[in-house]
């Protein structure tokens, strides 16, 4: 199988997935907050927030994982993303870093699928557009070289997003769709 026919775009509730495992767009403290974090703490229940307490935080660009407890998904992975500055403080590195680290850690997982949000697009205010690119190069770049995860989906909170992704993706990736026929 190609490694684009791996990864989709769909718009949904990412706390209702069926995926395997989910990330969460965390804080560093992991301890919950608003937006995708609050909802997933919320559909997970207070297990969740408990064995988040026991794993010290995390940094920026850097990943953690646990059990998903009430969720569908057997395993969520909490990512740090950036607060958007203006693209100079070395955001689009640290972005692409989140979704690298959570890639790793469901491949030593064995982990078949995963959902991504649009991670620090929220209240952490990473313009959308230059986001979609910088997580589309890392999951296409990591689906290349790797097998595991099997399938990888971008769970868009609205159209809007979706159709930025969409594009962006298009645009990105357009001469490798017919490397893969």
């Amino acid at each position: 199988m190609c490694f684009m026919d791996r990864f989709s775009i769909v718009i949904g509730d990412i706390a209702q997935s069926d995926a395997e495992c989910i990330v969460n767009a965390a804080n560093c403290s992991l301890l919950g907050g608003s937006g995708v974090d609050g909802a997933i703490h919320h559909a997970a229940g207070p297990e969740l927030l408990a064995e988040c307490r026991t794993l010290g935080g995390c940094e920026t660009g850097q990943a953690k994982i646990t059990r998903g407890y009430n969720l569908k998904a057997k395993y969520v992975i909490h990512t740090p993303g950036p607060v958007w500055q203006g693209g100079g403080a070395g955001e689009a590195a640290l972005l692409a870093s989140c979704y690298r680290s959570c890639l790793r850690l469901a491949e030593q997982y064995n982990v078949a699928s995963i959902d991504f949000p649009s991670i620090s697009t929220g209240v952490f205010g990473y313009p959308l557009p230059q986001a979609a690119s910088v997580a589309l190069h890392a999951i296409m770049s990591f689906l290349n070289e790797h097998d595991h995860p099997q399938y990888v989906r971008m769970v868009c909170h609205s159209q809007n997003a979706a159709d930025i992704y969409r594009y962006t993706w298009n645009a990105l990736f357009a001469d490798d769709k017919s490397s893969c026929l």
